[in-house]
């Protein structure tokens, strides 16, 4: 492009001029050439300038430049164009300028205020959050309130900070809302166990008053007793599972002393016996149907009912005793390892360990992962090797863990 002499001029000093509004700005001394040449010098710095100051506006309107970068820019082309080191149209450069700056402020507003409108928004959604935790914090669906909460945690993790003081009242507010959920579980449990160790020492009682009776030979006041006993028993609850079993086969063996010599003095009865044992079947074949066990709590109600009719049955002859209550004692069983299956199940405890182990290997495979990627980006292969065996074997290790958390429904 040739140069504009109505910009500029050159005196005979070699002294080069650029008009302004404020009138002839000095540009610099010219002794090299012509003042053809000086003006062409001075404009092609000119155009520099623009094609500066256009590359500026494009990135201010088509990249995510900050404000503060651009404003930087600005500023060090401004000194330029104020310098009046070229010849041009200086103070359209300025007016060019002045409008980016304005662009780039009115950018800077609309990002503060998209700023807050997202710490807004993170706001409301920790307040919900909280909301949801301190109901929680009261429920006593302990399982599925349990695994919601941690749900939370992770929500809460994904969402950005807020100012300290807010963020920190917020935070106090869910983390005591969990805090009480823990100990309200914590205590329920406690209270569990206590009453299964209540059952215990009930049933060891049990236990002995039916040993002190089986040598009786009164025979309805004695049976009645032990009828009597039987109902302590079911109202006793059940004690700890490793207890249970042991102290019903005393129980049940303390009776069995008993009713079996009522059974040899009245050998006279073995028609009725048989005819008890008949309907004994009946029961037993009935129990039996409620197996596999595919609801709980109907199978539970169902056996109970079944099990008061067995027990308003009477006594079966002798040598058929041990088989047709094994039966039953096998649907009981059956029973009872379902009920001891939910509650491993349910188990809030032994799931949150297994979940913070899971976790924690989680991490340790993540680590591994990204070590043995930057040693094999790096060249370094004896060390990816290694860490690459290390990382093998830990992600075993992790997939047993994560194996035995789908035994609790997570």
């Amino acid at each position: 492009m040739s140069s504009d002499p109505s910009w500029g001029r050159v005196d005979e000093a070699g002294t080069v001029y650029v008009r302004t509004a404020d009138g002839e700005k000095v540009v610099g001394s010219w002794q090299a050439g012509s003042p053809e040449e000086a003006l062409a010098y001075f404009t092609r710095k000119y155009e520099g300038l623009v094609v500066e100051i256009s590359l500026l506006e494009k990135r201010v309107k088509t990249t995510d430049l900050s404000a503060r970068d651009a404003g930087t820019a600005i500023e060090h082309l401004r000194e330029q164009v104020d310098a009046h080191h070229a010849v041009g149209d200086l103070d359209a450069l300025g007016k060019r300028l002045d409008a980016l700056t304005l662009a780039v402020e009115k950018r800077r507003e609309e990002r503060k205020a998209e700023k807050a409108q997202q710490n807004e928004r993170a706001r409301q959604s920790k307040e919900e959050l909280v909301a949801e935790a301190e109901e929680l914090a009261q429920s006593e669906q302990w399982r599925s309130a349990g695994e919601r909460l941690r749900t939370l945690v992770e929500s809460w993790k994904r969402l950005p900070r807020l100012d300290r003081k807010t963020d920190d009242e917020l935070w106090r507010r869910f983390s005591h809302a969990r805090s009480a959920f823990s100990k309200r579980r914590k205590a329920h449990f406690a209270q569990l166990d206590a009453q299964r160790e209540e059952a215990r020492q009930r049933k060891e009682k049990l236990v002995a008053e039916a040993q002190a009776l089986s040598d009786s030979r009164e025979w309805g006041s004695t049976a009645a007793k032990y009828r009597d006993l039987m109902q302590e028993w079911k109202a006793a609850g059940r004690a700890q599972r490793e207890h249970e079993e042991d102290l019903w086969q005393r129980f049940r063996g303390a009776q069995d002393v008993f009713f079996q010599a009522r059974s040899e003095v009245f050998a006279e009865r073995d028609v009725e016996q048989r005819e008890n044992l008949a309907r004994k079947e009946e029961l037993a074949e009935e129990a039996e149907k409620l197996l596999p066990v595919s609801d709980l709590k109907t199978a539970r109600g169902a056996f109970r009912a079944i099990n008061e009719r067995w027990d308003a049955v009477g006594h079966v002859p002798r040598d058929a005793r041990a088989r047709i209550e094994g039966r039953m004692h096998a649907v009981e069983r059956a029973i009872q390892e379902a009920e001891e299956s939910e509650w491993r199940r349910t188990n809030p405890e032994a799931r949150a360990r297994a979940a913070g182990l899971t976790g924690q290997l989680q991490d340790a495979v993540d680590k591994l992962r990204g070590q043995a990627e930057k040693a094999r980006a790096s060249g370094n292969t004896a060390k990816a090797e290694k860490l690459e065996k290390e990382l093998a074997g830990r992600q075993e290790l992790l997939d047993q863990a994560m194996k035995g958390l789908e035994e609790f429904g997570g």
